[in-house]
């Protein structure tokens, strides 16, 4: 596992049907090694801080895997990394092999797996189109939203070195499963409340459907 592209962005605004908007989502690839900081990496921020950022989701990584795909379903489009807001574009990091809760260090910084990503109206600002935010859901080609447990310095090249593997085995492809109700398995919603790293809001959400069954 190996960090390809390291990409930051400062929120800029943009006009979107006719209406003006900031977001941080437009991300460029940079060479220098930088810190990873509990919130954000330094030259990094979020727009919107009720919906993007925070302890949750401190840093989000998209795969260079996914892009082979992307590139067949838009082939019309230069993907260059960092086209998905990531802010780290990797190897080796599958929504289907990793879990929620597995910890990495990377360079000097230790990140702790919290969520998939779930995509909003601004992913169709950086596309310039609003029908790829559904096929982006549709494609469960998420991305993983990490915590920060450890600050630290990190950059281009950077192995990423699995340090804690969670033992609930609750992986993000699970998560966008249940949250897309593509699975109803009441034993696998039992274990991803039990999963002390997932984002709090998906904590509540699962708990609300295994109340509902119940009854």
């Amino acid at each position: 596992m190996k960090l390809v592209s390291l990409n930051i962005g400062l929120p800029r605004e943009v006009t979107w049907q006719g209406k003006t908007v900031a977001t941080g989502i437009f991300k460029e690839p940079i060479s220098q090694r930088i810190n990873l900081h509990f919130f954000n990496l330094d030259g990094d921020r979020q727009a919107d801080l009720t919906v993007h950022g925070g302890r949750d989701k401190a840093v989000y990584a998209y795969p260079v895997e996914h892009y082979d795909y992307w590139r067949g379903e838009l082939p019309d489009m230069d993907l260059p990394w960092g086209m998905f807001g990531e802010n780290l574009t990797t190897t080796g990091l599958l929504e289907d092999t990793v879990n929620i809760g597995d910890r990495f260090r990377i360079g000097s910084a230790e990140i702790m797996v919290t969520q998939p990503r779930r995509p909003c109206y601004k992913l169709g600002i950086k596309f310039g189109r609003t029908d790829i935010v559904k096929r982006f859901q549709d494609s469960h080609l998420s991305g993983i939203y990490f915590s920060v447990v450890k600050e630290g310095e990190v950059g281009v090249g950077d192995g990423i070195e699995l340090i804690h593997r969670d033992e609930n085995n609750v992986t993000v492809a699970d998560i966008n499963r249940l949250y897309l109700r593509k699975n109803i398995d009441l034993e696998l919603l039992h274990r991803a409340v039990e999963v002390k790293a997932l984002a709090e809001n998906l904590r509540n959400y699962f708990q609300q459907q295994i109340d509902k069954k119940s009854v």
